[in-house]
This record gives C-alpha cells, sequence and structure tokens, in this order.
C-alpha cells in the first residue's frame, strides 16, 4: 500500500489500531507522514482553480500521531517543554532565521528565508519562502501562509485538525496581515492583499466592496486590494446594532506593492487609523 493508503487504514481502525498492524510500525508510518508535512514535500491544503483542496489522509496522520506519542519533557536552556510533538530543530540547515523566545512543532513547514520573531507555528502549518512571522504572532495549525506574507505583531491565524475534511485559512503570496488581525474558520486571504490592523475574519464575515456596497462575499477577501475593518448596521428586538464586516476599500493592480506612506493615506481615506 502507498503511505496514503496506510493512513487512512489506519484512520479507519483508529480506535483498535493494532488491528491493523503493530503499534511500532503504526508509529512509523504516522512519522513518515509528517517527517514529509515538516519537510514541505507535502501540503494539508492547496488551492486548485481557485478551490481550496484538503488532503484528509494528512490530517488524519496529525491526529493519529497524538495518541501514538508519549509525553516527554524537553529542556532548551533555561526552559522547560513538556508535550507529545517535538520541536522543530535545524533552522540553519532550513535557511530559516528563529529570534529567541519563537516556537515551532514538528510537522510544521518553515521555507528558506522565514524569519520568525517571538511568535508560534503548530504542527501541519505551511509558512512559505521569505515570510515574516512578527512578535507575538500566531499559526495555527494547518494554516497555509504564501511566499513573502508579513504576519504583523499580534496577528492571529486559526487552525482546524478535525473534522478532516475542514479547510484550513489560506493566505496568498505578497500580502500584509496587519496588527492584531484574527483570521480564522477556513477564512481565504488573497494574493498580494494589504488587510489592515484590527480585521476579524472568519468565514461567516461578509467582505463588502466600498465602491458599491455590494456583499463580493464570505470569508473570502480577493486577490490584490486592501481591505479594512468596518461595521455595517443590522436592526434586533433590542436595537440597531453594528455587526463586524471587512470592507475592500482599493483595488490594486496586480504586482502593484505600497510602500509605508501610500498605504497610510490609503487607510487614511478610508477613515482607519494607522
Amino acid at each position: 500500500m502507498t503511505l496514503q493508503q496506510r493512513i487512512e487504514s489506519l484512520w479507519a481502525s483508529r480506535t483498535d489500531l493494532a488491528a491493523v498492524m503493530p503499534v511500532e510500525e503504526a508509529r512509523a508510518t504516522v512519522h513518515e507522514a509528517i517527517d514529509l508535512l515538516d519537510s514541505g514535500a507535502v501540503r494539508v491544503a492547496e488551492i486548485v482553480d481557485g478551490e481550496v483542496v484538503v488532503h484528509q489522509w494528512l490530517k488524519q496522520a496529525i491526529l493519529l500521531l497524538f495518541p501514538l506519542s508519549d509525553m516527554a519533557t524537553t529542556e532548551l536552556g533555561p526552559y522547560e517543554y513538556r508535550d507529545k510533538i517535538p520541536l522543530k530543530h535545524d533552522y540553519a540547515g532550513a535557511g530559516v532565521r528563529v529570534v529567541p523566545g519563537a516556537s515551532a512543532r514538528w510537522g510544521a513547514h518553515l521555507a528558506p528565508g522565514v524569519v520568525m520573531m517571538p511568535s508560534y507555528v503548530n504542527i501541519g502549518a505551511n509558512v512559505g519562502a521569505d515570510t515574516m512571522v512578527d512578535t507575538w504572532a500566531t499559526v495555527g495549525s494547518c494554516a497555509q501562509i504564501g511566499a513573502r506574507v508579513h504576519l504583523s505583531g499580534g496577528v492571529g491565524i486559526g487552525g482546524v485538525l478535525e473534522p478532516p475534511q475542514a479547510a484550513p485559512v489560506m493566505i496568498g503570496d505578497d500580502t500584509m496581515i496587519g496588527s492584531r488581525c484574527i483570521v480564522a474558520d477556513g477564512a481565504r486571504v488573497g494574493t498580494g492583499v494589504v488587510l489592515g490592523a484590527g480585521c476579524v475574519l472568519t468565514s461567516s464575515i461578509p467582505v463588502i466592496d466600498a465602491e458599491t456596497g455590494e456583499e463580493i462575499s464570505r470569508g473570502v477577501v480577493p486577490d490584490w486590494c486592501v481591505a479594512v475593518y468596518a461595521t455595517r448596521p443590522r436592526t434586533f428586538a433590542g436595537g440597531e446594532f453594528g455587526l463586524p464586516c471587512v470592507l475592500v476599500v482599493k483595488r490594486l493592480t496586480e504586482g502593484e506593492r505600497h510602500d509605508k506612506a501610500k498605504l497610510n493615506d490609503i487607510l487614511r481615506e478610508g477613515g482607519v487609523a494607522t
């Protein structure tokens, strides 16, 4: 059987793994899949023809890893950790810069040129080349982050493991996610996007075109645009309240990049604090 078939067989009998293969063999099989994730040879999800394709067997491998692993204590300098999953290692070999206070789990892929300030990347996540994971940013399990992305300070990228078919957060190449943004619940941010500080984007959050007032999508910010946090009024029995949305305030030419001054001007025009 292929590795995928062996993982799927183990998953089908996960309540009694010994019925499929000896525990040590099962552990080795799962470790083989996690090593592939760690190296970037495979990834949990990708976009094909505009749609998110989830490779469920890789999520199943991650979920199988926990019952097949024992708790272990790791000491790194003055720090002590106790977990079932070890931390990544050999950052020099991977061409990755990791500042003290940052950590990533085995099974997360960091491409060459990634910089991790004190931050965290969970198992199954894939972070593209030359991406900055800034201070106190977190990249949740299985999230897919593109190349040349800047995850600003305090950004929270949500993770998902169960159910295995659930789509993770997808962030496109050449995108900047502003400070303290939350992107979760399988939301997608396209290529070349500037997402203003403090945005909350989930699969149910409306994304609205500022010029037309029309709803573009739920939970998907289109390619090459500047988008900011906003609210729209909704009337309830108790009164009128502003519910969160994401507002597309400018469309960018494909490949267009903004320097800091131009970006600040765009955001100020939209009435957004910078």
